[in-house]
């Protein structure tokens, strides 16, 4: 189903569609039969321990997390989700043949999540069986020689903290922490790097979208029913938080998580992932610092003194006037999306990143939503390209995880979106590689960018 122009998604790819059609509709429409960009020729060696790889949520591959709230906005009347997640890919059971696949494509790293619902479904109660699921997982991971990267929250949390107000409530940041402490406790050993949040500041980039307040009754109808569905007077999501609220809350819980980690295992490598798309100025009295600002706020202070890397996750760039974002050149070329196809961005925010936060980087999410795989390939080529031109500067960047493996669960926008390498049924559940995925598998194989 293809999802409506003005639908508003939990996640950063929604979102960036939003300010698009927000903005954009100036914008022409993309050219048919875009002509895919060469790959250039020249190529230079990676670090040796640079990490190629993908990145996938638990919550939009594994299937029927049925004790998060996302899973209740899914299934609510009003819902912005024009599908439901099910089955997803049920990569639940089969984690192990899409280890199999990255691994024989050539990649040596795999981010991916725990999903802290299935861990603490009720509150205070522990699932040990589902503890030793994500053991197995990491496990597997491990024996298929990808080193594991773990997100502790990708914008799901259990029902059960979001009916009791989210990161709304004072004393979240002491249970996310209290989470975060019991799943290192268990599986630190086999990972190789640990986030806390995905895109922490997702809040921040909803609130600065153009035609947001267009699209705050639907999601607060949504809301709402969830509230009435759970007997909650202060039901709580991530994306629709009020942000001068939960941000501050956000900060102290990835730091009070940051620490319960390293108390947990003190050896591991601890990040934070923000969205960091490309701001760029355009003609005089440009407000891009004052959006580069509301973008990021104070995560930039947290990542400084609670991170041991940032990751940074760009997929598009944001044209900032002296009125705000507007929209792209005439005639430029979008994704499916409906956001500018601008790989670029990549370099752009590796440099910011570098500026700004002063940690090692690594590209922990970058992709395109295509059906056309060769403008996927072109992507990647463009993409890398821009991240070589930082490693020529003397800019250390440990990553590129493409987003995503699969073919999967796009939040509001279900099913119809496909950033994967590879394509799944979602009957037979079987997994087609892309020529993309062997593309970028070649490349990470000869670690040459």
């Amino acid at each position: 189903m293809t999802p409506p122009k003005d639908s508003l998604g939990v996640s950063r790819r929604n979102v960036i569609a939003g300010a698009a059609l927000g903005a954009a509709s100036l914008a022409a429409p993309p050219a048919s039969g875009a002509t895919p960009r060469p790959q250039q020729a020249q190529t230079v060696a990676a670090p040796p321990d640079f990490l190629w790889g993908t990145a996938i949520s638990a919550y939009q591959s594994e299937g029927n997390n049925i004790n998060a709230d996302a899973w209740l906005q899914e299934n609510i009347k009003p819902t912005l989700f024009v599908a439901r997640s099910g089955d997803a890919c049920d990569s639940y059971h089969r984690y192990e043949e899409d280890f199999a696949i990255a691994a024989a494509l050539g990649f040596n790293c795999y981010r991916f999540g725990i999903e802290w619902a299935r861990i603490e479904p009720n509150e205070g109660f522990w699932s040990n069986a589902e503890l030793d699921h994500y053991a197995r997982v990491l496990e597997a991971c491990r024996r298929h020689g990808l080193k594991p990267v773990v997100t502790f929250n990708h914008f799901t949390v259990p029902l059960w903290f979001a009916a009791r107000g989210g990161f709304e409530v004072d004393d979240s940041p002491q249970i996310f922490a209290r989470f975060c402490g019991q799943a290192a406790q268990h599986l630190g050993g086999l990972m190789h790097l640990a986030t806390t949040f995905n895109e922490a500041n997702i809040q921040l980039l909803v609130q600065i979208m153009p035609g947001y307040a267009k699209f705050l009754p639907a999601a607060k109808a949504m809301i709402r029913a969830c509230a009435k569905a759970t007997d909650s007077p202060k039901f709580s999501t991530m994306a629709y938080a009020d942000p001068a609220i939960s941000t501050p809350l956000m900060q102290e819980a990835h730091r009070q998580a940051y620490t319960a980690i390293k108390a947990a295992r003190p050896s591991l490598p601890v990040g934070l992932t923000l969205t960091t798309q490309a701001i760029q100025a355009v003609g005089p009295n440009s407000l891009a610092a004052l959006y580069q600002e509301k973008l990021y706020g104070d995560w930039i202070t947290v990542a400084r003194t609670h991170a041991d890397f940032i990751g940074v996750q760009p997929y598009t760039r944001f044209l900032v006037d002296a009125s705000g974002i507007t929209a792209p050149p005439p005639g430029s070329e979008m994704t499916d999306a409906g956001y500018e196809y601008y790989p670029q961005a990549v370099g752009a925010v590796i440099r910011w990143a570098h500026q700004a936060i002063g940690k090692p980087i690594y590209v922990t999410e970058n992709g395109i939503a295509t059906n056309d795989d060769r403008k996927r390939i072109a992507f990647i080529d463009s993409a890398l390209a821009s991240l070589r031109q930082c490693l020529d500067d003397g800019i250390a960047v440990h990553s590129y995880l493409y987003w995503s493996l699969l073919d999967n669960f796009e939040w509001t926008s279900g099913y119809s979106k496909h950033f994967g390498l590879v394509a799944v049924d979602l009957k037979s559940f079987q997994r087609t590689i892309k020529p993309s995925a062997r593309h970028l598998g070649d490349i990470a194989r000869a670690n040459r960018i």
